[in-house]
């Protein structure tokens, strides 16, 4: 079945662009460790040996250039720096519109990840927000970071600007 073609004064909301990608990648020791963790409920991150930066997930350092030392182990509980919301369908889409994504530094790591929040309305997305991951139960946790079904607002006060401005 063919989508209905737009009017000429309508913008073009969508388009089917088919994409196949196969590929295979070997974890390694550091994201086997740190997808091993996930798992378990638990996040690891690396340190550099030499700026001290602790990376999520560990990996050798793109400033230095050295490997990371050691697990280190990371809190689940982090501060939004910044966030997109999501407000336009697309295919093969899952969540309910409008949705936030968001960049979050987790406690402990110098590098933030990236993750999609829930348990706010999307207009309530801001920088500073402080949120916790929502495990998905063990039973259903994969090596992926959708074991985290999404970070959710931890009630705590917003984090203060001063203390995630070098994040953004």
């Amino acid at each position: 079945m063919s989508e209905p073609k737009p009017k000429q004064d309508e913008p073009i909301k969508r388009m089917l662009a088919p994409v196949r990608l196969e590929f295979t990648v070997s974890a390694g020791r550091d994201k086997t460790a740190f997808l091993g963790a996930i798992i378990e409920g638990r996040i690891l991150g690396g340190r550099c040996p030499s700026c001290r930066k602790v990376y999520v997930p560990p990996r050798g350092c793109p400033t230095c250039g050295v490997e990371m030392v050691g697990d280190i182990p990371i809190s689940d509980h982090g501060v939004v720096t910044t966030f997109c919301t999501v407000s336009i369908p697309f295919e093969g889409q899952t969540m309910k519109l409008p949705y936030v994504y968001a960049s979050i530094v987790l406690d402990g790591a110098d590098v933030p990840i990236f993750h999609l929040v829930d348990g706010i309305d999307a207009k309530d997305a801001r920088m500073g927000l402080r949120v916790r991951a929502d495990w998905r139960p063990p039973a259903e946790r994969k090596p992926t970071m959708e074991s985290i079904r999404a970070f959710v607002p931890t009630g705590e006060p917003d984090a203060a600007f001063d203390t995630y401005k070098e994040h953004l």
